[in-house]
């Protein structure tokens, strides 16, 4: 009773106190909306950020992955720019008559493995220094590699031939080579061998090659059919004849 009384008498002393009272909860509610909003504006920026900083990925990977296509060409373009070397192209030219060689190897020692199987011409292979120079493998000397220059008179025509019938197969779109004329050498092969190089002439012949050779063996006539003779007259003079 005494507690009712004094709340009475309280509400009686300040009759707005209630009024303030829900002004102040009204404005504290006000408050707590304007946070909210504003962590609710706050998070959707921060979603967009993150959805923006995705999107910035995808392109990032994208480009790093073009970068490396790029380099990938740069190196290749700096790689032909180095090998192309020198303003006047010399560089590049011996780079190129390299892969020519390695074709024309490729045929020359297809004659040759039929003239002489004991040997093997290879190109010096000097990533430092590209070179046309030739050596020799000596597969009877268990695949030694030997210089030219270390072959007989008779070895060096052989390896000479096989050369020169490897050119006359060598063709491309613009270049083929139709006629092979070979000026003595046969004078220091042996019977066996002189008949060996002779079936490799006649058969570059039966392809429809012109085939010439100039030589003093006399065993060499019989092989010939069309040839062109020349015998001293004396007098430093001569005769011609031809036979067919």
């Amino acid at each position: 009773e005494r507690g009712r009384e004094r709340l009475r008498h309280e509400e009686s002393a300040d009759p707005h106190a209630a009024a303030r009272e829900l002004d102040a909860v009204a404005a504290e509610l006000e408050t707590v909306s304007a946070e909210r909003k504003t962590a609710h504006e706050q998070a959707a920026a921060l979603r967009l950020q993150v959805a923006q900083d995705d999107e910035r990925r995808i392109k990032a990977q994208a480009m790093l992955a073009e970068i490396e296509r790029q380099q990938a060409i740069e190196a290749r373009w700096g790689k032909l720019a180095e090998l192309i070397g020198s303003a006047d192209g010399k560089k590049f030219r011996n780079y190129a008559q390299q892969f020519t060689l390695e074709v024309l190897l490729g045929y020359a020692n297809s004659h040759l493995s039929h003239l002489a199987k004991r040997y093997r011409l290879e190109r010096v292979d000097n990533a430092g220094a590209p070179s046309l120079a030739l050596l020799v493998r000596d597969h009877d000397m268990g695949g030694e590699i030997r210089s030219v220059n270390s072959l007989s008179g008779g070895e060096s025509f052989l390896v000479s031939l096989a050369l020169a019938l490897g050119l006359a197969s060598l063709s491309s779109n613009r270049v083929r080579v139709e006629s092979l004329f070979i000026d003595e050498g046969f004078g220091s092969l042996d019977s066996a061998t002189l008949g060996v190089a002779m079936d490799a002439l006649d058969a570059l012949q039966s392809m429809g090659r012109k085939v010439g050779v100039i030589s003093h063996v006399h065993e060499m006539t019989e092989r010939i059919a069309a040839k062109i003779q020349v015998r001293p007259n004396g007098g430093g003079s001569s005769a011609i004849s031809v036979g067919v």
